[in-house]
């Protein structure tokens, strides 16, 4: 690990999620399904919205009548929808959205508006702030009734002064969101330099984050924390440790409950403790494949002669021996060092960055992406991703779908690091090769005045599971990007959805429930046993 100040170890991460697919998610009172997975437009009409505006956070009594009709006004020039943005699809089980603008000229009065066809009212909210957050059982009947159903969102903005509007009302943003008609699974696990290094976490859905794993729970002589994921059932994580405060090097393999009570696993054995406690091992990853008594095993970074390997670690072993209770996967065919290994989810295979030089497991500036079979401990012929292996480009952070199908990953140009690049952005390739997709939740909204390249979109991870509706399947992605107005790396998802064999990827949706002021970043997305907003 290279951390130091603001970001301390951005290269810190995860192990890869489940592969599983789930059913779409509902409620028993939500309209039924059309053929195609859609819902029925005609079913309701239903009244979450309230028949009366809503006037709140300063606004007068009087705003519903200053503004008026709401074709009045400028066509333009009114205040710009910064969250959600205009093309967001929403999971299911999302927290309450919250809705945030920048407001035009001189503006101190707005008017939120949301239609859908099958509500019997629109919802219209006044207010002088610049947010507003729905509440929870409105946001409860929206996700039964309005699924898979265009959902418009206009904000208006004026001047108000002396009872008057003196400006206005002027229209700003105006277009579609939708909410899919699943769920997305697990929790998220994020690290934190704010504050000193800690691990948080939070379910999709909650308003609030706790401490995971904080060095204080972390072992013995711990005092900086990072790269993590989580083991296959969901009840410990594991992480990279280091006696050094501020900077990850030199690290360990840590592994401790994720409950928040920094509990050891009871079928760890003295001499996977004294496996786990050699200096320089990176980036832990885990498969359901090999997690079970008998076959419990860890894969890390780990230097061998002065390169990284993928290196696996018998976490039951009774002999400290190479070859017993560690060993190096061999990747016939690939004189490189090897960074970022996670596994496959469907196959035994594991997904790495081959690059003639890699730094702290997984920082590099000419990396390919490439595959190598595990073969029960024993590794095989290695070979690289066509599409993400070009000699123009650094590929790295790949992290494989729950179904296998597809990989994404960060690229930034040849001879550029992949550590903390601002020009890093997020696409998808098929896990076979194939031509790389650019997801369109890389791009920040126009008027934040960011663009990208340049917001440093990193560090890419599957939600642990898929969902299939008619002849769509959804996937969900987090990733941290700096595009915020604070440019602190801060935590985002974004759905992609295969309509039979076409990518269709969508704006990111913001995580409002992670502390603004805080560098959030290098998520993991799995099924971590954490206790706050706990989902069975």
């Amino acid at each position: 690990m290279r951390a130091a100040t603001l970001l301390a170890v951005m290269l810190l991460g995860c192990g890869p999620g489940g592969g599983r697919a789930i059913d779409g998610g509902g409620d028993d009172d939500a309209p039924p399904a059309t053929d195609g997975g859609g819902i029925d437009a005609f079913a309701g009409p239903w009244s979450d919205f309230p028949a009366a505006p809503i006037v709140e956070g300063g606004a007068p009594a009087s705003a519903p009548g200053l503004f008026g009709d709401p074709a009045s006004g400028a066509p333009t020039g009114g205040p710009c929808l910064v969250e959600p943005e205009v093309g967001t699809l929403y999971p299911n089980n999302w927290l309450r959205p919250r809705f945030s603008w920048m407001p035009g000229a001189g503006e101190n009065l707005y008017e939120l508006r949301l239609t859908t066809a099958n509500q019997v009212n629109p919802l219209v909210v006044y207010t002088s702030a610049t947010q507003w957050t729905m509440p929870a059982a409105m946001w409860t009947g929206l996700t039964a009734h309005a699924i898979d159903q265009p959902i418009t969102v206009t904000v208006r903005g004026a001047t108000f002064s002396g009872g008057v509007l003196t400006a206005g009302p002027a229209r700003g943003t105006s277009g579609d969101i939708a909410i899919a008609p699943v769920d997305a699974p697990g929790a998220i696990v994020y690290w934190t330099t704010t504050g000193g290094s800690a691990l948080r976490g939070f379910h999709i859905g909650d308003e609030t984050v706790r401490d995971i794993v904080r060095p204080t729970t972390a072992g013995a002589g711990v005092r900086c924390i990072g790269c993590h994921g989580s083991t296959p059932d969901g009840e410990f994580v594991g992480f990279a440790a280091s006696p050094v405060p501020d900077n990850g090097d030199p690290t360990t393999l840590g592994l401790r409950s994720s409950d928040g009570m920094g509990t050891e696993p009871a079928f760890l054995t003295a001499a996977a403790r004294a496996l786990m406690a050699r200096q320089g091992q990176e980036q832990p990853a885990f498969t359901d494949a090999h997690w079970q008594p008998g076959d419990r095993v860890a894969i890390t970074m780990f230097p061998i002669g002065g390169r990284f390997e993928i290196m696996w670690t018998d976490l039951e072993a009774t002999s400290q021996a190479q070859g017993q209770g560690w060993g190096v996967v061999a990747r016939t065919g690939d004189a490189n060092p090897a960074g970022y290994a996670s596994f496959f989810h469907t196959t035994d295979d594991l997904l790495y960055v081959s690059a003639p030089n890699i730094a702290s497991g997984m920082t590099t500036t000419s990396g390919d992406l490439a595959r190598v079979p595990y073969a029960a401990r024993q590794g095989g012929a290695a070979a690289t991703i066509a599409g993400a292996n070009s000699p123009s480009l650094n590929e790295y952070y790949p992290t494989a779908s729950p179904d296998d199908r597809y990989v994404a990953f960060n690229r930034v140009p040849v001879g550029q690091s992949s550590y903390d690049n601002a020009q890093a952005e997020v696409f998808v390739i098929p896990s076979a090769g194939g031509q790389p997709v650019r997801l369109a939740a890389n791009t920040p909204p126009t008027c934040s005045g960011r663009t990208s390249p340049g917001v440093t979109n990193s560090w890419p991870k599957w939600a642990p599971a898929t969902a299939d509706v008619g002849a769509r399947r959804f996937y969900w992605l987090t990733f941290s990007s700096r595009r915020g107005a604070s440019n602190l790396p801060q935590l985002y998802v974004t759905p992609v959805v295969d309509d039979g064999g076409t990518l269709r990827t969508y704006p990111a949706l913001y995580l409002w429930n992670q502390p603004a002021g805080e560098s959030n970043h290098t998520p993991a997305w799995d099924d971590f046993d954490i206790v706050i907003g706990k989902r069975r």
